[in-house]
């Protein structure tokens, strides 16, 4: 280990007024007590890069107990990793101990695979240097001095757009597999290249994330997908054979497309509508992610179990258990989640009725908006007409008169090249 680098900032050009007042608080406090204290991480990555940070991570060398001492809004979390939460109201702000290399006590373990199962050993601001995952995530900004430290070369690895790991990768990955979800998100997120050491085992190393706690890949899946660059983070999954260990069934429907890519077609449509309600700063929901990668195990078991002869909404409720029985295997989904996704699955059925007093009723339905989006995204790949979401579009814009002239307009034309499938439908409700 060797000593810091320290930029001065006329050579970073981070401006401290940049960072969140009450993260600089929180430094000002700790250090006048005494201890070290650095902004460290992605918010310190950020701000080198140009963007503007979420998020204000703090490493010192107080423990847990003295951060509480210091700021007694601190709130102190975890088992495996200890850390301190200290709250301005709602908000709080992460605080860790520095970490040191792990030992044999109980405060340092690592299990069979290498995986780290506790990790409170505490050090010094170089071993914290080298605990961190990416060479680009372990500089420290000093807010009293203004410079940046860098302890591992992180700097270089910046300006030449490139994601390291720290250390021996193979090693590194083991010690936590979620490392190499992390790598593509930087790497989606950020535009930078893995390079080749840390980038070759990822292939061979991927089977460990089934030894991740299914919830804290629930986790790890939204920061993915819901950071503003879902397209290209599906490539980069798929190209590193990762994506088979979080959603299987959905690399699968996409290897296995019909000719026409109509499930190819509504990811990639999905995917770049959430990467613009982001940037937009709209709201997005997990249940929507759900509801497109497992539309298509939906979609053919709903038909499966028509064929054995159930109903056909009780079809959907089916197959919808069957893929969420197979996927948490791998993500959990919150119920209040999948709920939400099961609904927008079992609406799409509604979307083929246009009497007024069924499409009155559903348009006030509380998930209708969510329904009608993931019907046009269906429309959109071709996978249904796209009369069927213009229609329903220009239903919305319309005036109750209006609508019921079009619901009647809708029961008075011949469905030409439709009758037989609508009569099925409608003997069947």
């Amino acid at each position: 280990m060797t000593q810091a680098i320290r930029i001065p900032s006329t050579e970073h050009g981070i401006n401290p007024r940049e960072i969140d007042k009450k993260a600089r608080s929180i430094l000002t406090s700790l250090t006048k007590a005494g201890y070290e204290a650095y902004l460290v991480g992605g918010g310190v990555r950020d701000l080198l890069l140009g963007h503007h940070p979420k998020d204000f991570d703090i490493a010192t060398s107080a423990t847990p107990e003295q951060v509480k001492e210091v700021l007694p809004s601190t709130r102190i979390i975890g088992r495996r990793f200890r850390l301190a939460h200290v709250h301005f109201g709602r908000e709080y702000f992460e605080v860790a101990t520095f970490r040191a290399p792990h030992d044999d006590s109980d405060k340092g373990k690592v299990g069979d695979h290498g995986r780290i199962i506790n990790d409170n050993v505490y050090g010094t601001v170089i071993e914290d240097a080298y605990r961190r995952d990416f060479s680009v995530n372990a500089l420290f900004y000093d807010l009293e001095t203004g410079d940046v430290l860098d302890f591992v070369g992180g700097m270089d690895d910046l300006k030449k757009l490139q994601l390291r790991m720290i250390g021996d990768p193979v090693v590194r990955y083991r010690e936590d597999p979620v490392r190499m979800i992390r790598a593509i998100r930087f790497a989606a997120k950020l535009n930078l290249t893995i390079e080749p050491a840390s980038e070759a085992p990822i292939h061979e190393l991927s089977v460990l994330l089934g030894n991740i706690a299914p919830a804290r890949l629930f986790d790890e899946t939204l920061k993915l997908f819901h950071g503003g660059m879902a397209v290209k983070t599906l490539e980069l999954l798929r190209h590193y054979h990762l994506l088979e260990h979080l959603f299987p069934r959905t690399e699968q429907s996409l290897s296995e497309d019909d000719e026409n890519g109509s499930y190819t077609n509504l990811v990639y449509a999905a995917l770049n509508n959430t990467d613009k309600r982001i940037r937009a700063g709209k709201p997005v929901t997990p249940a929507f992610l759900f509801a497109v990668m497992l539309w298509k195990q939906v979609r053919d078991g709903s038909v499966m179990y028509r064929e054995l002869g159930n109903p056909a909404l009780q079809s959907v409720h089916l197959a919808a258990t069957d893929a969420f029985a197979e996927q948490v295997k791998c993500i959990s989904v919150p119920r209040r989640f999948s709920n939400m996704t099961r609904e927008i699955w079992t609406m799409q059925g509604r979307f083929q009725f246009k009497n007024t007093r069924r499409v009155m009723g559903f348009l006030e339905h509380r998930r209708f908006r969510a329904a009608y989006d993931f019907m046009c995204l269906r429309a959109k790949a071709g996978e249904i007409p796209f009369d069927d979401c213009e229609w329903w579009t220009l239903i919305q814009e319309v005036d109750e008169q209006e609508k019921i002239a079009m619901c009647q307009a809708f029961s008075n034309t011949p469905k030409k090249g439709r009758g037989n499938r609508t009569g099925r439908r409608n003997k069947r409700s």
